[in-house]
């Protein structure tokens, strides 16, 4: 195999707890993660000599070890003694540091597109093993779906299908520091968590509404105050009928859920009309086989 082209989804956080911090800096998370199909395409060439050739459309992403695709073809390389290199093209359209987990995805379809390319033999399992040394979303990544994640997000519990959905997706011209984030939580008592087994129980029954009724993410309460935005894009994308719109992971991208395309449409050109945001996209739940990239 010369080359191996993927799609790297991604995701929205359904809910989205938080139970404590830890000493080296993470937090103990409880959090219903979903699959969407907006993505990046992820194309991964053989070359010759060694060494990893990172390439992408946008100019401000690092093109070496500060890029976690690169960190993921190095950590195989390195384990599995690679001879020959990768040339990585990353044509990235998930919004960038936005709770999205877009370079997540991408070091999940780098280490899928390796083990196939190079014949490594990695388990599913295995893969996600090894994708939460890159990071907490990694190994959510490889698994996609419909997945309640636990500990710091790598502990995963596949969950019953998400219901048929249009999604609206709306990110801000602004950026959030997850770091900032959790540590501003931090310093401050929660008081009221997301109903996590609300959410569980909705998917069971296969209810929308149900699904949309208990949707919460406990950092709202720290990146809304600093970013007021975030409540004009929820607040437009509800006016035109969303069931329900929340931040996804630390913000700023907004998602709503509709019933219908013609609902999110209107919440899209009213949200581009306001100035609210440029990256607004409709989409769908993704909910094809959890490890078909190509698909």
């Amino acid at each position: 195999m010369k080359q191996i082209e993927l799609k790297a989804l991604a995701k929205i956080n359904l809910g989205l707890d938080v139970l404590g911090g830890r000493e080296n800096g993470y937090h103990d998370v409880r959090m219903v993660m979903q699959s969407i199909y907006l993505y990046d395409d992820v194309k991964i060439e053989r070359m010759k000599r060694p060494g990893i050739e990172i390439r992408t459309n946008l100019y401000f992403l690092p093109l070496d070890e500060n890029n976690i695709a690169y960190k993921a073809a190095a950590m195989l390389r390195e384990e599995f003694q690679i001879k020959e290199g990768v040339i990585i093209t990353l044509n990235k359209h998930i919004p960038v540091a936005a709770g999205m987990a877009g370079g997540s995805s991408n070091a999940a379809a780098v280490l899928f597109g390796m083990n196939r390319m190079f014949g490594l033999g990695l388990s599913q399992q295995e893969l996600m093993d090894k994708g939460v040394k890159l990071g907490a979303d990694v190994p959510y990544c490889i698994m996609r779906g419909t997945v309640l994640a636990e500990g710091i997000g790598e502990k995963l519990t596949e969950l019953p299908a998400m219901p048929k959905c249009i999604v609206l997706v709306a990110k801000p011209p602004i950026s959030v520091s997850t770091k900032t984030i959790y540590s501003a939580l931090d310093s401050q008592e929660i008081t009221k968590h997301p109903d996590i087994d609300g959410l569980i129980a909705g998917l069971k029954k296969g209810s929308l509404p149900e699904i949309a009724a208990a949707m919460g993410n406990v950092l709202e309460d720290v990146t809304i105050p600093m970013h007021p935005v975030i409540q004009d894009i929820k607040n437009e994308m509800k006016a035109a009928g969303a069931l329900n719109a929340m931040m996804s992971g630390s913000g700023p991208t907004v998602f709503g859920l509709f019933n219908s395309k013609a609902q999110a449409r209107k919440a899209q050109d009213k949200i581009r009309e306001k100035a609210l945001a440029k990256q607004v996209y409709v989409t769908n739940i993704h909910s094809a086989g959890r490890t078909e990239y190509g698909t």
